[in-house]
């Protein structure tokens, strides 16, 4: 046996999960990814964003905000997973293979 104490189990991002989840709300994939202000930030700044279609100027800032947010998602756990493995040493997609 060794003496070493046990790792903590690591626990990667789905980095298509997220995607999906802001898909459906914005800043969802984002708090899904442990970022919450982040999230809360796409959120707000999205639902300001609608408001703004009314001044037309929400009708060029609501699909590009849409769009980053969901590869933002994306990215972000991507990044999240790789800082991970660097951390724990596994590979960034999944546990060890046995």
């Amino acid at each position: 046996m060794s003496n070493m104490p046990p790792q903590p189990p690591v626990f990667y991002k789905n980095p298509g999960l997220a995607a999906v989840l802001s898909f459906f709300w914005m800043g969802l994939g984002q708090i899904y990814n442990g970022q919450i202000a982040k999230g809360i930030a796409f959120i707000i700044f999205y639902a300001i964003s609608w408001i703004l279609v009314f001044l037309l100027i929400g009708l060029i800032t609501t699909p590009i905000l849409f769009i980053y947010g969901i590869y933002d998602a994306y990215k972000s756990a991507q990044k999240i997973n790789i800082d991970l493995a660097r951390q724990y040493g596994s590979p960034p997609y999944g546990p060890p293979p046995q």
